[in-house]
């Protein structure tokens, strides 16, 4: 029988549509990278999220590896050109998550439009203040999305209806945007931008890719929404543009800080972000814009669809 080994907790779907394939599951949440390594030539397949890397070492121990699950869409912590050297197939289910990531990020800009994390505070001390909180609309405004893949579409999408100009670049794409949205440069997204919002996978390529020249070179004034990578973003740098006003406010669910796993340990905050987090004009939220109910579902039928090749 075919075994398949589980290094993360992901939904029972999986397990489920796997063994009724015929698969063995075995399941193993805590062992470090060189345990895994010493037992993976037993397996056929691996599920994971993004505990251990699959570098190349281990892919090479993984010797009757058939295929690499990944829950989720992010594939940086996969050597994918190893992975094919060794004939291993790559899954990712970036469909899983692409409307809860869209909606998460419309969440966070219209509260961040509309003061609601402040107003809400407020009410609750018994402050009644209209005035204080007027918002702005986010009508009539022009929103940028740069990467065009699965969650950028989602978040153009579910924009649409809330009469906005909507800009796209993908450097590697052409002639892939709806009616809806306008195909530009990045130059024009700089140039005419009241929103960013960055939807791009982590690579060499798009590592800090929000630094301090990227702001300078923004002609407005704009938030920021990231819910990509935190690595996508210096946080130094993205203080230093709201301390001039270049950048109006921030929308962050991801953080340069975090570790592989996606996970924060109190002693990880460094004093940047603890700048950040006293900013009236942020909003926060711990690696959760894809981590809905509904979502950890889907990931898991995606996978389980593209594994049925085997």
């Amino acid at each position: 029988m075919k075994k398949v080994l589980f290094l993360d907790r992901v939904h029972p779907y999986l397990e489920e549509s796997l063994t009724d394939s015929g698969w063995e599951c075995r399941f193993d949440y805590e062992s470090d990278y060189e345990t895994v390594k010493s037992v993976l030539s037993n397996y056929q397949g691996i599920v994971i999220r993004s505990r251990i890397p699959l570098d190349r070492g281990i892919l090479q121990a993984g010797s009757n590896l058939q295929f690499i699950a990944r829950s989720g869409a992010g594939l940086e912590n996969i050597d994918l050109q190893a992975a094919e050297e060794f004939g291993i197939a790559v899954h990712n289910s970036p469909e899983g998550n692409m409307d809860a990531v869209g909606e998460h990020a419309i969440g966070m800009l219209l509260s961040i439009f509309n003061g609601l994390n402040k107003a809400d505070q407020e009410v609750r001390a018994g402050i009644w203040d209209r005035e204080g909180n007027r918002g702005i609309e986010l009508s009539g405004r022009t929103v940028g999305i740069i990467g065009f893949g699965h969650t950028g579409s989602a978040f153009a999408k579910k924009l649409s209806g809330f009469d906005c100009r909507i800009l796209a670049y993908d450097k590697y794409k052409k002639d892939y945007t709806p009616d809806y949205v306008e195909e530009v440069t990045l130059e024009e997204i700089k140039a005419a931008s009241n929103v960013i919002s960055i939807h791009l996978p982590l690579s060499e390529e798009t590592n800090q890719y929000v630094n301090q020249e990227f702001i300078d070179t923004c002609i407005k004034p704009f938030f920021l929404i990231n819910t990509a990578r935190g690595k996508h973003v210096v946080i130094k740098d993205l203080l230093s543009g709201l301390e001039s006003g270049k950048v109006a406010g921030a929308c962050l669910d991801v953080f340069e800080f975090e570790k592989r796993s996606f996970e924060v340990g109190s002693e990880n905050f460094p004093s940047e972000f603890k700048e950040l987090a006293k900013r009236k004009n942020v909003i926060l939220s711990p690696h959760v814009a894809g981590w809905t109910g509904e979502s950890y579902v889907k990931l898991s039928k995606f996978l389980a669809e593209k594994i049925k090749i085997f």
